[in-house]
């Protein structure tokens, strides 16, 4: 009873070190908002404004019709005319236009004669991935184009082809309801991982570092007095977090809470392991920051948020399985987008669950060689 006394008084400590410090406060509570609000519309493969290029050969009906609903689509907001194939390659040069068109001069006649007419696309390589999302709106623009003549012309295509495209979860395709539960976790990632590594190398820059050794605490004592403020600040500032997501963004949450807290619980557990190892070995906080952002960098990557994971290369794959903000956002995204079910949630969990036993028990025996 005596040591949890000890204990709880370097809980209180900890929590009003943190709470007096206004560039604490500041960080813990408007920057992950403001992070929040930001990321959200700037981190997006949702392409607006886009500048596209057409050159136009033809002169039939069928290629104007094609030019004028591709203006009215609502992503391609200058859409230029030219007149040959040099000021379609100065303009890609120029970065003017990320995508081109090239209409043959028999498009409209192939059309109306039930025949494929083939389009020329021409995307700038500089910007592989802007560059297939566009190429994919303007394939859904041609899908729909290919599917109203029929109906609108009584022109008989032969062999049409009829793509479906269904999206489950997110129909809309609305990446902010995929960016924002992933920021969510990110966001919570960081603040866990700030708080505890800046903890003890904190203590050693001010000098009262020595005053704990000599304290009635034992070194894992010591560990759990800096663990527990941390981890329900993180939980604070998740629950904020998730707050704004809900009723500022609108995004909806289709799974459970519970299990939702309860794997936030076991995730941030594993990453406040890592920041209590980093600041374990750091002499001071500016080591300590430099030790999160080399663990931060790397494990957001790897993470999927970025690529998918299953683009990268097969032993890379392998070595995802031990960062816990990837399985984390596999559960955070399955319970925001569809009510992904206990067992799924608990296959990650429970792997969150060994690299916290591991984290944490390393955080410890790294601690005690330190002051041993």
């Amino acid at each position: 009873m005596t040591r949890w006394l000890y204990i709880k008084t370097l809980i209180i400590k900890e929590f009003f070190t943190v709470w007096q410090d206004k560039k604490i406060r500041f960080t813990l509570i408007a920057l992950p908002l403001l992070q929040l609000i930001i990321f959200t519309r700037a981190a997006t493969l949702d392409l607006s404004n886009i500048s596209l290029g057409i050159y136009n050969q033809d002169s039939g009906p069928y290629s104007r019709e094609l030019i004028q609903r591709i203006k009215g689509s609502p992503p391609f907001k200058h859409v230029y005319e030219f007149k040959n194939l040099s000021e379609v390659k100065e303009a890609i040069d120029r970065r003017d236009i990320i995508v081109s068109l090239q209409i043959q001069q028999n498009f409209s006649a192939l059309i109306s004669q039930g025949k494929s007419a083939p389009l020329q696309m021409i995307l700038d390589g500089r910007k592989p991935t802007s560059a297939q999302i566009v190429s994919g709106y303007i394939i859904s623009i041609l899908q729909k184009f290919d599917e109203d003549i029929p109906t609108n012309k009584g022109v008989e295509i032969l062999n049409p082809i009829r793509v479906e495209f269904r999206a489950f979860f997110n129909p809309n395709l609305n990446f902010v309801y995929y960016n924002i539960p992933c920021l969510v976790a990110i966001l919570s990632m960081f603040i866990a991982l700030t708080l505890t590594a800046l903890s003890v190398s904190r203590e050693r820059e001010l000098g009262t570092f020595a005053q704990l050794l000599v304290s009635p605490l034992q070194p894992w004592e010591i560990l759990v007095g800096k663990l527990i403020p941390a981890l329900i600040i993180s939980i604070a500032e998740s629950t904020l977090l998730m707050i704004a997501a809900l009723y500022v963004f609108k995004t909806s949450f289709a799974g459970s809470f519970t299990l939702l807290y309860f794997s936030m619980i076991v995730f941030l557990l594993s990453i406040v392991g890592v920041g209590l190892c980093i600041s374990s070995i750091s002499q001071t906080q500016q080591q300590s920051i430099l030790g999160s952002f080399v663990f931060v960098v790397p494990a957001v990557l790897l993470s999927g948020f970025v690529t998918p994971i299953e683009n990268m290369p097969v032993w890379l794959q392998s070595f995802t399985n031990i960062l816990p903000i990837k399985h984390f956002l596999i559960i955070i995204k399955g319970l925001f987008l569809k009510n992904m079910p206990a067992s799924a949630v608990l296959t990650h969990t429970w792997v969150m669950a060994l690299i916290a036993l591991f984290t944490l028990s390393l955080a410890v025996w790294m601690f005690k060689k330190r002051i041993e």
